[in-house]
């Protein structure tokens, strides 16, 4: 590989410039309190047992009955009556018992008597009485008793001077019954039952939570635990699905794919770019040696599934459609073509006279693809190749990396040597953000809110697209001298970045750090282009000078101890394919 001055762009190697009412008693005494009831023992009676925990601020009648609301919840009647009779600590009082036995029996006048003595505000009574009422309403409806249905309309739920607009609404049910059915949960169709128990779900969100355990409340304060510990994750690079709430969360860096797995040798020239489908099953590659391989991803390993013969120039760039059943390659300054992923079969072949394609994209939903060229214009066509549009001028370069919002609205380009064109198709407008190095080239983020941009200097920038474009990281400490190196986003909400290097290793920084938390070694040429599995967060491919993919994964043995010290002990296990049958070779 020749080298160029610093001053030159950087190029190719081709050369080319850059419940808890079922424990009601029937025979239970009611009491009419002013505030909010509590059956647990005062403080002189629990002792220091009032406050529970370590830290002593988990008040131990509300740990009580959150658990007690769990166990009805999962269906746990009888444990949620016993664990009440137990600990003398019950889920309602007497009075919001009965409140929830009547409505669920709809005896709704009754209901809306009891509501006053429970102690609650005047405006909550109101609410309340009119969801009550409501359903009254149109269970009465429902039964065709116009005329007491009329009767609560007019003497219940007038006079309760609220929600004037839904007193219209149902006024007009009376006039024109069927038309009941649009409006809301409470309609005719959900009368019974079911309604009566989303009556109570939406009181219960009504009444103060002392009165009422919010439902799943339990499962809340679990979820937000999880949230907080993942948040406080410095590495977190685990799926949710691997969470447990036995152990306090913690990803150390053996979370993040550093020990190559297998070694992928089909190519028998440099490995210029990489890109792992959508959902994760292939990986597409693209070679000096003229060809691009579809690989499939089955069970943790990676099979060569069609290597892709036809271009006559380099292949540069590989694109999957949105839904991964066809797969783009770009020949350099030649052409596009597409091909059925099944079969390995090119469906058809996009060219324009004259003129060399440097890039390829697919529109969203699959319906078009589109390409920088080199006279430096942007084409869109649509599968059978009929040209939709086209942007002329200074639109791109030579050797340009191009992108499409998952939208289809924006087009994102280098249209010069240190800026990035952002181009509107509806709006028909442009915005330009500028960088004072040279752009070597760039990647999207999965959000369409971050773009990530290599520099000469060595130097990688990630932009925030909202608003006012600005840089708000910079990484540094990978190796780029005179060729095309590319980076990429990753692992668990694209939470890392990994770059290829000159210097034969694969970087990877955290989004918030500047400074590499791996400089991973394996290659023996420069790494030129880097993929990570957008469905596995543990799995990582890079591609070299040296002819060879590697995939990265997980190093198993330190993961066995959890011991972040011992990131630098890489002991790699290495798995050469050569062809589409797996010859494994511990090394």
């Amino acid at each position: 590989m020749g080298g160029i001055e610093e001053s030159e762009p950087p190029r190719k190697r081709v050369k080319v410039p850059p419940g808890g009412s079922d424990s009601l008693s029937s025979n239970s005494s009611l009491t009419e309190p002013r505030e909010p009831y509590s059956m647990a023992a005062s403080p002189s009676q629990q002792g220091d047992k009032v406050a529970i925990g370590s830290k002593g601020i988990i008040k131990r009648p509300e740990f009580v009955k959150i658990i007690t609301k769990a166990l009805y919840s999962l269906g746990y009647s009888k444990s949620g009556a016993l664990l009440q009779e137990e600990s003398g600590i019950h889920l309602h009082s007497p009075v919001v018992d009965l409140f929830m036995k009547q409505v669920n029996e709809g005896k709704w006048d009754e209901s809306v008597d009891t509501l006053y003595r429970i102690g609650l505000s005047e405006d909550i009574v109101k609410s309340a009485s009119f969801m009550i009422l409501e359903q009254k309403f149109l269970e009465l409806l429902k039964m065709e008793k116009l005329n007491e249905a009329l009767d609560t309309l007019r003497n219940k739920i007038v006079p309760l001077s609220i929600n004037v607009g839904r007193v219209h609404e149902l006024a007009a049910c009376i006039i024109s019954p069927p038309l009941s059915a649009v409006h809301g949960p409470s309609s005719l169709d959900a009368a019974g039952s079911k309604s009566r128990s989303a009556i109570l779900e939406k009181l219960q969100k009504l009444f103060p939570a002392a009165l009422m355990i919010p439902e799943k409340r339990l499962e809340q304060l679990v979820e937000q635990a999880l949230d907080v510990q993942r948040d406080a994750c410095a590495y977190h690079n685990t799926l949710d699905s691997e969470l447990s709430l036995y152990t306090d969360h913690h990803c150390g860096t053996n979370r993040i794919p550093s020990q190559t797995l297998q070694v992928l040798e089909a190519h028998s020239d440099e490995v210029w770019f990489l890109q792992f489908s959508h959902n994760g099953k292939y990986l597409a590659s693209s070679s000096k040696d003229r060809s691009a391989i579809i690989w499939e991803v089955k069970d943790n390993e990676v099979r060569l599934k069609h290597k892709l013969t036809g271009h006559q120039r380099e292949v540069s760039f590989v694109s999957w459609s949105p839904d991964d059943r066809q797969l783009l390659t770009c020949g350099v300054e030649e052409n596009i073509r597409r091909w059925d992923v099944s079969s390995g079969e090119c469906r058809h072949v996009y060219e324009k006279a004259g003129v060399g394609l440097i890039s390829c994209g697919w529109l969203p939903g699959g319906q078009g693809v589109f390409s920088g060229l080199a006279d430096k214009s942007i084409c869109l066509w649509d599968l059978d190749g009929r040209e939709l549009e086209c942007w002329k001028g200074q639109r791109t370069l030579k050797i340009s990396d191009l992108a499409i919002t998952n939208d289809g609205k924006r087009i994102i380009t280098m249209c010069r040597e240190n800026a990035i064109l952002l181009l509107d198709r509806e709006a028909k407008c442009e915005r330009v953000i500028r960088e004072n190095q040279m752009i070597t080239s760039f990647s999207l983020s999965k959000d369409n809110k971050f773009l990530l941009v290599n520099l000469l200097n060595q130097e990688i920038h990630l932009w925030h697209l909202g608003g006012d474009p600005e840089v708000v990281s910079r990484y540094r400490g990978h190796k780029r001298t005179r060729f095309v190196i590319r980076s990429c986003f990753g692992g668990l909400e694209q939470a890392f970045i990994s770059s290829g290097s000159e210097d034969s290793k694969v970087y990877v920084w955290h989004r918030d750090s500047p400074d590499p938390l791996f400089a991973l070694p394996g290659h023996s040429g420069a790494v030129n282009c880097v993929s990570w599995n957008p469905t596995d967060p543990h799995m990582l491919a890079s591609g070299s000078d040296d002819y060879t993919i590697r995939i990265w994964g997980l190093d198993r043995v330190n993961l066995k101890n959890r011991d972040d010290d011992d990131e630098n002990n890489h002991q790699n296990g290495i798995n050469h394919h050569s062809n589409s049958n797996s010859n494994s070779n511990g090394v």
